[in-house]
């Protein structure tokens, strides 16, 4: 079967799951590709195979789209009452519990993250979405409207508007949170009546395809969620471009966003992008230090540095520049890198070797256009995709890992002097996604997220999600929020209706 794991080591489902190729599923259906072909996914701790994996091409995201499109014009989707779609979306969630382990387990051999994460928050996470999204399903609600047309004098009209699902999404989702991110794109989409053609990120298909199994579990209609694996190249553009798709969201790199702008141009389909960040977190002289240390070192190394929100530009002003970073240096020296199945492990490793060159080419800018590394620097071990917890020091504005997305476990750290001058460094990047700060003035905490700009900024805290708060970026980091009430606007329209009475 190719994989280097047993039931010993694994949950025994998840053993099951991986011991034949994973179809695609399209129309209700688990199908192979046209093509007949399929692609490896791999244990990035061991870069040994996990599964062989069905892979679609612009066939198959046709047929998907077809099938989406049927189910949403004439399915019997397109018939359930609100109530009936909510109830659909919460028993998903409740799959979803009950199958947490096998989510964890197999998160954690596709992604490399700590098992002991996915299960503590990646799959709760994702059951909280659902229940949050099917609540939403019974709340969608027009207005009626007072108008006074003045050119018909006398005439009375009753006008309303209707607010409408958007038609067939295409939802293309990133390697970093597999379950979660499906979560975040399908909750909305369902949740407001839409129908789906989901591509998971090549690298981690796995949770997305069982997933799938879920789906139908749940009794979903057939063609209401479609789950094609691929490649962005092939699959992904074809789903981007294709001219039966409504709308088009994608969370990705901002790389990547701009070619899903210009694909997307041909039918002028909707587009949401959740996209790069490169976010400043700012540390004051009067900030409870300890924790400032505690929450900065977090705000770099979860998730091994792959997230899009990650603290990776570190300013703490100078008394007590050298406290802060030495002390996130002792912290990063302490975390346990090994695999993520490894109960002992704090961080597992970057999820493929294309990330593991990316992170270890930044290491070496920054060592060559001298930055100091107080704690790493440099690849972890001979086998699998390992990346040593890095702050760097000496860090200059104008250098590569100060200005682009790493999206590794690696911070730059730089002093700052004038408290006023921080809010323009701190902005001065083509990101704006989210950012940090912490002080215990509560009127400086105000005035910082004032000015920041970044669609999230956290004050004493960092990584804070919640299914009901809004996630999104400013400038280059994509348009649209994720979660919350806003995220409704993403996968609905507004329909106005104007009837004479008199």
């Amino acid at each position: 079967m190719g994989i280097a794991i047993s039931a010993a080591q694994v949950d025994p489902r998840v053993v099951s799951f991986l011991e034949k190729p994973r179809q695609m599923l399209i129309n209700g259906r688990w199908v192979d590709s046209v093509s007949g072909k399929t692609f490896s996914t791999f244990d990035p701790s061991t870069g040994e195979v996990l599964a062989q994996v069905a892979e679609g091409d612009r066939e198959d995201i046709d047929l998907a789209v077809k099938a989406a499109r049927k189910a949403f014009d004439d399915g019997p989707w397109r018939r359930l009452t609100p109530s009936e779609r909510g109830r659909l979306v919460w028993k998903l969630a409740d799959l979803l519990e009950q199958h947490l382990e096998e989510f964890a387990y197999l998160e954690s051999l596709d992604n490399g993250k700590p098992l002991t994460v996915a299960r503590a928050a990646d799959v709760p996470l994702a059951v909280d979405l659902f229940r949050y999204m099917a609540g939403w399903a019974t709340k969608l609600e027009g207005h009626t409207i007072p108008i006074s047309v003045p050119y018909t004098p006398g005439a009375k009209y009753l006008s309303y508007t209707l607010r409408e699902p958007v038609g067939v999404v295409g939802q293309i989702i990133p390697w970093n949170f597999p379950l979660l991110m499906a979560a975040w794109k399908l909750g909305p989409a369902l949740a407001t009546g839409c129908t789906v053609v989901l591509k998971p990120a090549e690298q981690t298909p796995l949770s997305a395809l069982l997933l799938g199994e879920l789906i139908l579990e749940a009794g979903f209609p057939e063609g209401v969620v479609n789950v094609v694996p691929g490649f962005g190249e092939t699959a992904g553009a074809a789903l981007a471009a294709h001219l039966d798709v409504d709308k088009v969201a994608f969370t990705g790199s901002t790389e990547v966003g701009k070619l899903i702008v210009h694909a997307a141009a041909g039918n002028l389909k909707k587009v949401s992008l959740e996209l790069g960040g490169k976010s400043p977190n700012v540390i004051f002289k009067d900030a409870d230090i300890e924790t400032a240390i505690a929450g900065a070192t977090s705000a770099i190394f979860f998730n091994h540095g792959q997230c899009c929100c990650a603290g990776s530009r570190l300013y703490v002003e100078k008394p007590i520049f050298d406290k802060v970073v030495d002390g996130i240096a002792e912290r990063a020296q302490k975390i346990k890198v090994g695999p993520g199945l490894d109960a002992a492990t704090d961080m597992g490793p970057l999820v493929s070797e294309e990330q593991l060159n990316r992170v270890c080419g930044y290491l070496a800018s920054g060592a060559a256009e001298g930055a100091k590394a107080l704690a790493g620097g440099k690849k972890h071990g001979d086998k699998g995709y390992f990346v040593e917890p890095t702050v760097l020091v000496n860090t200059r504005e104008d250098m590569k890992v100060v200005q682009e997305e790493i999206f590794g476990p690696v911070v730059a750290a730089m002093p700052f002097e004038k408290p006023e001058d921080i809010v323009p460094r701190a902005n001065d990047n083509v990101y704006g996604l989210a950012a940090g700060v912490w002080t215990n003035d509560i009127n400086k905490a105000h005035r910082m997220a004032e000015h920041l700009r970044a669609g999230t900024v956290w004050i004493n805290c960092y990584n804070i999600f919640d299914a009901a708060l809004p996630f999104g970026g400013y400038k280059q980091s994509g348009w649209g929020r994720e979660m919350g009430r806003d995220v409704l606007d993403l996968y609905t329209q507004t329909k106005a209706v104007c009837t004479r009475l008199g």
